[in-house]
């Protein structure tokens, strides 16, 4: 974590001031209404929001800081049920939908709610937080923290968030999913940088999800660079089971200088050169890549994996990216590209890793094309999917032609949610076209093609 940077807190003690300062704030004190303090949150809290996503969005390991400013009780509480959220969700759970360790700042936060002078009011908005909070902790951790505090007033408001019922895994499972879709597009995550192995550890899967997190957005990662380089030139984390997966992440989706990037070709390097099971390490952490729904591996974060392969060590990690670069050379709907993928395909064994990964390399550039594909320009779906069916042909795997299916489908959706006039020649053209290659590849029965295109009478 880092200390907040100068200009911000200078920021947040302009927003401090202008609140103490405020006729909002005097007539609030004055009445002490509901309505009142509402206009303090509308008031104010757009401006802590748009600091908030300034930090968020360039130097996120100062968030933690940035929140225990906030803590202060010059702000009147504002924003408090907005982070006391974030540190909800920031905390690692396990299988079982509990804290892995104990969040103390989820607590800190908290107790800062409790002992505000307004409380009353912002504890209308923190109810659903307290008791995912709640349901995810220890029982221990709870009473612990309930022990602590002498108010009676507040002290029932907490007890009666703490719910048997999300002692059942299943409540709790729904409970946690429901509440973290409430958040699905707000950046608050944060992360520490380990220096040691025990560190590393600790904290491996919270860092992961972060630097996963942060590749799919158009966030501003530059502040993270330095601590990235660090973490690589760690030699005594080198041999950590999940730092492989850290630097083929930050390799494939991160700038990092080429000093930083030769580091990662000699680690690479020496692991394959004295450990004659590493490529199915590798290929195991690249396939898990390919179908994580935290990273997109698109072909540029291939040719980036690409060039800290160092080709001369002759293994099935050279002969892949051999492969992959003549893919991203020529691209991968042109013709020797596909026979190239054919004749590797053929030397491996059906369902070994390097083919998975293989598979799954090219769908993702399929699926890439075909999200990013409008309406429009249908026609190039209708030229693409020759390419599709040479690589159906040529991988004969029924997940592989499952996932083309479906996104084909989801594209023909999309298609036909837009030409709705069954007499225009751009609806005739879409069921043309899939009427007779979908029966062919086995998409849809002659039934099922019937009911996509039957006319439906209205009621």
């Amino acid at each position: 974590m880092e200390a907040l940077a100068a200009n911000y807190k200078n920021h947040l003690d302009q927003i401090k001031a202008a609140i103490q300062h405020s006729d909002l704030l005097a007539a609030y004190l004055e009445e002490e209404s509901a309505d009142l303090y509402k206009q303090l949150i509308e008031g104010f809290e757009p401006h802590i929001l748009e600091l908030y996503e300034l930090v968020a969005n360039k130097t996120p390991l100062q968030l933690i800081a940035l929140e225990k400013e906030l803590l202060d009780p010059g702000f009147e509480g504002l924003f408090l049920p907005k982070i006391l959220g974030y540190s909800v969700l920031r905390g690692e759970i396990d299988e079982k939908y509990k804290y892995v360790r104990p969040q103390n700042h989820f607590k800190d936060i908290l107790l800062a709610i409790s002992e505000s002078a307004n409380f009353d009011f912002i504890k209308t908005r923190i109810g659903q937080t307290v008791q995912v909070g709640f349901a995810l902790s220890s029982d221990i951790w709870l009473t612990n923290l309930l022990d602590s505090i002498s108010n009676k007033k507040v002290k029932s408001f907490l007890n009666f968030q703490r719910m048997e019922k999300y002692q059942d895994l299943e409540h709790r499972i729904q409970l946690y999913n429901n509440y973290l879709l409430q958040f699905k597009d707000q950046n608050y995550l944060t992360t520490e940088f380990p220096t040691t192995a025990i560190e590393l550890n600790t904290h491996s899967n919270v860092l992961l999800d972060f630097i996963k997190y942060r590749t799919k957005r158009r966030f501003n990662n530059e502040s993270l660079i330095n601590h990235l380089e660090t973490l690589i030139f760690n030699d005594a984390l080198v041999n950590e089971p999940s730092f492989l997966e850290m630097i083929m992440v930050v390799r494939m989706f991160y700038d990092v200088s080429p000093k930083a990037q030769d580091k990662i070709t000699t680690i690479l390097s020496n692991k394959r050169k004295s450990n004659e099971h590493f490529p199915e390490t590798f290929f195991k952490v690249l396939l898990s890549l390919y179908r994580s729904p935290a990273v997109e591996v698109s072909p540029d974060a291939d040719k980036r994996m690409s060039t800290v392969i160092d080709k001369s060590i002759k293994d099935s990690i050279s002969d892949y990216y051999t492969l992959m670069d003549v893919v991203h050379t020529k691209g991968y709907v042109h013709e020797e590209t596909i026979e190239a993928v054919g004749v590797y395909y053929t030397k491996q064994k059906g369902l070994s890793l390097e083919n998975e990964c293989l598979r799954d390399a090219i769908f993702s550039y399929c699926e890439s094309f075909l999200n990013n594909l409008d309406t429009d320009s249908y026609g190039e779906y209708f030229n693409i999917n020759k390419v599709f069916v040479s690589y159906i042909n040529t991988f004969d795997n029924e997940r592989f032609n499952q996932s083309i299916k479906d996104l084909s489908l989801r594209y023909i959706e999309k298609l036909l949610a837009v030409y709705t006039d069954k007499r225009g020649r751009d609806y005739q053209d879409i069921k043309k076209f899939v009427t007779a290659t979908f029966l062919d590849l086995g998409f849809k029965t002659e039934k099922e093609l019937q009911d996509m295109f039957k006319t439906r009478r209205k009621k």
